[in-house]
Parts: structure tokens; C-alpha cells; sequence
């Protein structure tokens, strides 16, 4: 996609597309519209990313508070996100047996309860051992350098989703 569509994008339109690139966060995305124009797809993952960078702790915990649980309810039910859909089924958390299901919720609870938020990973950067390695071991990190990593992968998903959009056809998007 050319940037020059990207920039000629109305504000709707802009938020509509771009608007999940950062999981159920719209705002982000409208508060970067006003950041046009943009020179190409870096720049505006940098305007996000300085965005994001520049919230308080307690709304870059908002972010992460927006994130699914890894192999939880949402892609039980079938209720996540296309995006985070797509990338868990790539992880391969929706082919799991009842005892890694098991085992998945009671880490995410472990997680939730020490940290006060979801674990975020970028999944599609990480196979499931991989995903249940670093829960583990990210489990022993202090609040404050869990916040920075969780949100160091939240930018990864970021990133991902935004060539995702950028590379697809813009019009199946409107």
C-alpha cells in the first residue's frame, strides 16, 4: 500500500483499518492520525511506539490489560480478536488437549495474580514451548520489568500487525 493512501485515509477510515494494531485499542491509532503525514511504515510505528512509550505506567498497564489470556476463554469461545486469533492458532494454543488447557490456565492465573496482567508475547515470533518457556521464566521478573517487557512484545505485535495491513490490500479493509 502506497503511503500516500495511508495518508489520504479520513479519520474513521484510519481507525477502522489501523485501529486494532495495538490489541482493543483504537485510541492509539486516533491519537496518531493527527501525526499525518507520514513518511512510511516506520514512521508510523514510531508514532505509535513513542506514543506508548510516553504513557504513564499505569496506562501502559491498560494496554497489556487489553490483551487476551494466551489459550484462555476468548479463543475457547471463539470470542478473540481476528488478529489474536490468527496469531495464537499460528502458536498453535487451538489445538491443545484438555491438560495443556489446563495447565495454560493455571499459569495465566499464576501470571495475573503476581503481575495484575495478562502475559503478553508476540506468538507469532514464538512457538507454544517457547510461549510456555518464557511464562515461566518471566514469572520471577520484579512488576516494573515484566510492565517494560510485556510492552516490549506488545510493540512486536504492533509491528507485525502494521505490515500485515500495510501489505494487504487497503480496500478489503474499508
Amino acid at each position: 500500500m502506497d503511503i500516500n493512501v495511508v495518508n489520504s485515509l479520513t479519520y474513521e477510515d484510519f481507525v477502522k483499518i489501523f485501529g486494532n494494531v495495538v490489541e482493543k485499542c483504537p485510541l492509539i491509532s486516533a491519537a496518531v492520525w493527527s501525526r499525518r503525514p507520514f513518511k512510511d511504515l516506520a514512521d508510523i510505528e514510531t508514532h505509535i511506539t513513542e506514543f506508548i512509550h510516553n504513557l504513564p505506567d499505569s496506562g501502559k498497564e491498560g494496554i497489556l490489560l487489553c490483551h487476551p489470556d494466551l489459550a484462555g476463554r476468548d479463543l475457547q469461545s471463539g470470542t478473540l480478536t481476528r488478529e489474536s486469533q490468527e496469531e495464537q492458532s499460528q502458536a498453535g494454543f487451538d489445538t491443545l488437549d484438555s491438560a495443556e488447557i489446563r495447565h495454560m490456565y493455571r499459569l495465566n492465573a499464576q501470571y495475573k495474580e503476581r503481575f495484575g496482567f495478562p502475559f503478553v508475547i508476540c506468538a507469532r515470533m514464538n512457538k507454544k514451548a517457547e510461549i510456555l518457556q518464557q511464562l515461566s521464566e518471566r514469572l520471577m521478573n520484579d512488576r516494573a520489568a515484566e510492565r517494560e517487557g510485556a510492552i516490549e512484545e506488545v510493540k512486536k505485535i504492533c509491528s507485525l500487525r502494521l505490515r500485515n495491513i500495510v501489505l494487504s490490500d487497503i480496500q478489503t479493509k474499508l
